[in-house]
């Protein structure tokens, strides 16, 4: 076969679109190859003229410049002509040809040359033909290979395309033509004498800053803003002239082409010249931060955690704040161990929580910590709260005379060693009265003064060793506060005690509870003792739950035919309904119903009934579940404080003690049974399996290593979860798969130091979390309305049933109870008013859990 120069007509009008677009192809190829040098140079010149650098720099150095853009151009633009080579047809094709198979385009040019004449192999050529020219028909432009990686491996060329988009963006092409300018010297002396100046508030203000020249008349701007002001053109043409920076020592002269001062003072600023301007400043001076007490500080009685709000005040925001407490020595009730004079101590100082984001300029905040192992628990001392702005000024609120706030001991043997311990550390004077007391109070023990029994070999030691001290003469402050630290950790174990001391504080605090209705104490005394037997029952609850837990239920009774089942919900219930009718002043009917409150928790006992379908393995699930959320939680609490922390160092000093060991993994030895049977549904008891805990032994690591611990404590209760069928049970599965992702991306946010990311993610992960246990709450309870019994039953000793809210008996297993006894008349309209009252109350109280408020939303969307 011999080449022809041509394709056939035909072929040349199909491919004529695909040729030219190749071929414009390889012309953008050859020329940016070849001048992309040239370009660089010239898109480098531009944005620095554009950004006005000609106007900056020494003459010299703009001139060298200039002739080194220009040479460098011409020298790049004459080695690119001369690399340069226009593209031919043949070019455009032998591309497009070289990218097909088979090459058909050089196939169509081709003619026979062997076996002409011949019928059969003129046959198969005309079939070759044919095929090529199928081929040709869908011949495509080639897109052309602009990559210049080999000829610019630094990207010289993205450098100075940034350069020049900067430049169109922030700078001006007219300070192009003040090039022309050089010629010719300064451009000022040519166009005449001229000025700018402008006003820069302080950065901690946010204002922007003011350009004299768009302002007429009045300026008003903050104390502390900067003045510039600059004269371009003959020196002495024009003048300064001004008022408001108050300055009497190294003024300079008014004629100085570039003059700077800061902004003391009212007055006015004055251009002295052509194009003169006058201007009456206004100075806005910044005032000192204002903070005070929003309203009276709360204590919680179980721990002694103070809770006191703070509103603070400033005209551009505070960057930190402080408590200051300090003792009233005067107020102080000098007697026993008050009675000599103090060991010096520092005032307490706790730093002020600040919002992380928004707006500091007007705020309300909640200043939170637990002062009860300080030497001046329950004494008087005065709280003032300073705030400080970004100029240094502070402000502080009126002194607070208030006791400490600290946990209250109701046990006479702890609160005897809290005072005792509070008598050391007034002062080592009182070391020898400590002693003696401490010796008569453990003068022949027996079993009802200390429980548990080692509380009283703990004591003994803590006295040999302060008695040693003594007689050595070697009390220092070191070993002071060693015994005050046992003193405590002793008056706590004895104040808790076990299960005997747990029914002993609730049956006071019912007590308490029945003399203020005798006495008809007050809504907030009632609201006080309620909150103390509510406590009370849910420590006396744990303790039996984890003796049931011990026991196994090998010693549990036989039970009868009729039993009452009560869920801890319904135990709150309960002492919500007697709290109300106190409040109502229905106190006969108060009475009655603590009555049968402290009947039925004397009966109490929790057993772990016959298993059923969903039953131990659920519950046991929900308390894993209910422990991961916690632990999720104590790991967004780790990581905010850690956010706070970058923001503001040291701001997390005044947290509560009571966040510590919440964080991950640590804190999760801590007993926290009885939650899970009002997130989850589950009776008073909770089941008695055991999980790995993920923080465990994970306290030292880094919040990314726990966080991953906790992400695959949750994929093991995810393969764990019971057979739970239905849509519920499917939801569950779903949510949990969620919160997994989401742990993971909090886990990847925190391996990156994206704090932000990641504390959005484990919020993510918790919703996810509640949502799962709701869903398991609902599938085990479908579960369990199929199957009588279950686990985790409160029963009572009374043999009879307790009729529902309606006066209806609650029937057996699935059967609906008799209507007998339903209300009738006006007492059923009161009674449906009273519940949606009630039914509202409870739903808009933040506190309660999240899967019981859905529940009490879902009713009153439904009646």
């Amino acid at each position: 076969m011999t080449a022809r120069p041509d394709l056939p007509p035909a072929v040349l009008r199909r491919l004529r679109w695909p040729l030219g677009l190749t071929w414009c192809g390889l012309l953008a190829e050859r020329v940016a190859r070849a001048f992309w040098p040239a370009w660089t140079v010239l898109a480098l010149a531009l944005g620095a003229l554009m950004m006005g650098a000609h106007e900056a720099g020494p003459l010299e150095v703009v001139w060298g410049a200039l002739i080194l853009a220009i040479v460098a151009f011409a020298v790049f633009v004459a080695l690119g002509v001369r690399k340069f080579r226009w593209p031919r047809r043949a070019d455009a094709m032998a591309r497009m040809d070289a990218v097909m198979p088979g090459r058909p385009l050089a196939a169509l040019a081709d003619s026979q040359a062997v076996g002409r004449g011949d019928a059969a192999s003129e046959a198969l050529w005309q079939r070759h033909q044919e095929r090529m020219a199928a081929r040709a028909a869908e011949t495509r432009a080639v897109e052309p290979d602009l990559r210049l990686s080999r000829q610019d491996p630094y990207g010289l060329r993205y450098i100075a395309l940034l350069v020049l988009m900067t430049s169109l963006l922030f700078g001006s092409v007219l300070r192009m033509g003040t090039v022309g300018d050089l010629a010719q010297g300064d451009g000022a002396l040519v166009q005449g004498p001229a000025w700018e100046g402008w006003i820069e508030p302080p950065a901690y203000t946010g204002l922007p800053s003011l350009y004299l020249a768009d302002q007429k008349g009045t300026i008003t701007a903050p104390e502390g803003s900067r003045v510039t002001i600059r004269f371009y053109g003959e020196v002495g043409a024009l003048s300064l002239s001004e008022t408001v920076s108050g300055r009497t020592e190294n003024v300079g002269a008014a004629t100085d082409p570039e003059q700077s001062f800061t902004l003391a003072q009212n007055g006015e600023l004055r251009v002295n010249g052509p194009g003169e301007a006058a201007w009456d400043v206004t100075v806005v001076p910044d005032r000192a931060p204002e903070i005070a007490f929003s309203e009276e500080g709360e204590t919680t009685s179980f721990d002694g955690q103070m809770s006191q709000p703070f509103e603070v005040r400033d005209d551009y925001g505070v960057t930190g704040g402080q408590a200051v407490i300090a003792l009233d020595l005067d107020a102080v009730d000098r007697s026993y161990g008050l009675s000599a004079d103090p060991e010096p101590r520092e005032p307490i100082v706790l730093d002020l929580p600040l919002p992380i984001t928004g707006d500091r300029a007007e705020f309300a905040e909640t200043l939170v910590d637990n002062l009860s192992e300080h030497p001046w628990a329950h004494l008087p001392v005065t709280v003032t709260l300073e705030a400080e702005d970004a100029v240094g000024q502070t402000g502080e609120s009126a002194a607070r005379e208030i006791r400490l706030p600290a946990r209250q001991f109701f046990d006479p043997l702890a609160s005897a060693i809290i005072e005792m311990r509070r008598d050391l550390l007034w002062t080592r004077d009182n070391a020898t009265r400590v002693a003696q007391i401490l010796r008569a109070i453990s003068y022949r023990p027996d079993d009802t003064t200390f429980r548990p029994r080692n509380t009283y070999l703990r004591l003994r030691f803590i006295l040999r060793r302060l008695e040693t001290s003594l007689e050595n003469d070697a009390l220092t402050p070191e070993i002071r506060d060693e015994l005050a630290q046992a003193m405590w950790d002793l008056a706590v174990l004895i104040e808790d005690g076990d299960i005997g001391d747990a029914l002993e504080r609730m049956r006071q605090a019912q007590e308490r509870l029945s003399e203020a209705m005798r006495k008809g104490a007050t809504d907030e005394e009632v609201a006080r003792l309620m909150q103390e037997l509510r406590e009370a029952t849910e420590d006396y609850l744990r303790q039996k739950m984890q003796q049931a837990q011990r026991e196994n239920g090998a010693d549990q009774p036989q039970q009868n035919g009729e039993r009452m089942e009560l869920s801890q919900q319904d135990l709150q219930d309960m002492m919500d309904r007697i709290q109300e009718l106190m409040e109502q002043g229905r106190m006969a009917e108060a009475q009655r119903a603590l009555e049968e409150f402290q009947q039925l928790m004397e009966n109490l006992q929790v057993t772990q009934g016959q298993q059923g379908e969903g039953g131990s393995e659920g519950e046991q699930a929900m308390e894993g579940l209910a422990d991961t959320l916690r632990e999720q939680q104590g790991l967004s609490d780790q990581a905010f404080r850690d956010l706070q922390e970058q923001f503001n160092p040291g701001a997390n000093a005044g947290q509560s003690r009571q966040n510590e060991g919440s964080s991950g993994g640590e804190g999760r030895g801590e007993s926290h049974e009885g939650q899970g049977g009002r997130g989850g549904g589950s009776g008073v008891e909770q089941g008695d399996g055991s999980r790995p805990q993920a923080g465990e032994g994970q306290g030292d690591g880094t919040l990314a290593e726990r966080q991953e611990a906790l992400r695959r404590e949750l994929e093991r209760q995810r393969g764990n979860l019971p057979g739970v069928g239905g849509e519920a049970g499917e939801a569950a599965r779903d949510a949990l798969d969620r919160a997994g992702e989401a742990m993971r991306g909090a886990e990847d946010a925190l391996r990156n130091n994206d704090l932000s990311e990641a504390i959005d993610q484990q919020s993510q992960a918790m919703d996810a979390l509640r949502e799962g246990m709701r869903n398991l709450g609902e599938a085990l309870a479908e579960n369990r309305s199929q199957t009588p019994g279950g686990q985790g039953q409160a029963q009572g000793r009374e043999g009879g049933q307790q009729s529902d809210p309606l006066g209806r008996s609650p029937g057996q297993g699935r059967h609906a109870g008799t209507q007998e006894n339903l209300l009738q008349g006006e007492d059923v309209y009161r009674r449906a008013r009273e519940l949606l009252d009630e039914i509202r109350r409870r739903s808009g109280e933040g506190e309660r859990p999240e899967v019981e408020r859905d529940y009490l939303r879902r009713l009153l969307d439904r009646f």
